[in-house]
């Protein structure tokens, strides 16, 4: 499983200090079935929680999903700042989710030498 951030979400998650290893944990709880909302074509939905707090009062993140390959963290918010985010830009954040989900390494590759994917963690 090879996990990647955004630019957008890398810039996020260091602006509200999440860890890496919540980053980790929310993929492992995913590749468990612990999957907090199904969103389609790929696209889950994960609570994330803040430093000293539980899931619940967390940050809520969108992510590019595919089971033992590849997860993307796309976007990100806080509960207490937006309660869901809207239809037009779930359009848009499947339609992402499809590109990197379907993109080969070689693409992978340029993502991450132009700035736009940063990894976060390999199992290779």
């Amino acid at each position: 499983m090879r996990i990647f951030c955004s630019k957008w979400f890398a810039r996020f998650a260091r602006h509200e200090r999440i860890s890496r290893e919540s980053l980790r944990n929310a993929i492992e709880r995913a590749e468990r079935g612990l999957i907090d909302a199904d969103l389609g074509g790929g696209l889950i939905k994960q609570r994330i929680p803040r430093q000293g707090k539980g899931r619940s009062s967390g940050y809520r993140v969108i992510i590019a999903f595919k089971m033992r390959d590849l997860s993307v963290f796309l976007y990100g918010f806080a509960k207490n700042e937006l309660e869901n985010i809207e239809a037009d830009d779930l359009t848009t954040l499947r339609e992402l989710a499809s590109e990197w989900l379907a993109a080969d390494t070689e693409r992978i590759a340029l993502a991450i030498a132009q700035n736009e994917l940063q990894e976060v963690f390999s199992d290779d």
